[in-house]
């Protein structure tokens, strides 16, 4: 019982010690300009409305970015939701300047999300600079991801 407890807290005390050896990250370092080209961005409304489309005051579809976009509509407690989140950032990474990925938490935007018809989760939306938006729904592996930017969005 003495070692376990002994070695419990040279465990503990690694830990502790070693914590602010991890503690930073690249990002940190990372102008904001930089970041919003890299990084996928999280969407509320009001950055729908001003970068997407108003559909307040339109029916009719106008996107409004300066860019091909993806939006990813999940949710936190979502498994397939989680798995596609770092292809996201990868993609978004892999394809800075060229697109720009949004995400969109269904749980604190639910009328973004039936806007959308976000029923079933992760639902990706790609909107390319002309014609309307097209729906993926469901979880995928990046090459797919891949293939629908190149053939939709950057065609």
């Amino acid at each position: 019982m003495k070692k376990v407890l002994n070695l419990t807290l040279i465990a503990l005390f690694t830990f502790i010690t070693m914590q602010p050896l991890y503690a930073h990250t690249w990002e940190d370092d990372t102008p904001k300009q930089d970041k919003e080209k890299t990084e996928v961005i999280e969407m509320n409304k009001a950055m729908f409305i001003k970068d997407i489309f108003d559909y307040e005051k339109s029916k009719d579809w106008k996107y409004l970015g300066n860019k091909p976009a993806i939006i990813d509509f999940y949710a936190n407690w979502c498994g397939p939701c989680r798995v596609t989140m770092p292809i996201m950032k990868e993609l978004a990474q892999e394809y800075a300047g060229k697109i720009i990925v949004y995400k969109v938490n269904v749980d604190n935007n639910k009328e973004l999300a039936a806007l959308f018809n976000a029923s079933s989760i992760p639902l990706f939306v790609f909107i390319p600079m002309n014609g309307e938006p097209q729906v993926f729904r469901g979880a995928a592996d990046k090459a797919t991801y891949e293939k629908i930017i190149n053939e939709f969005l950057l065609k």
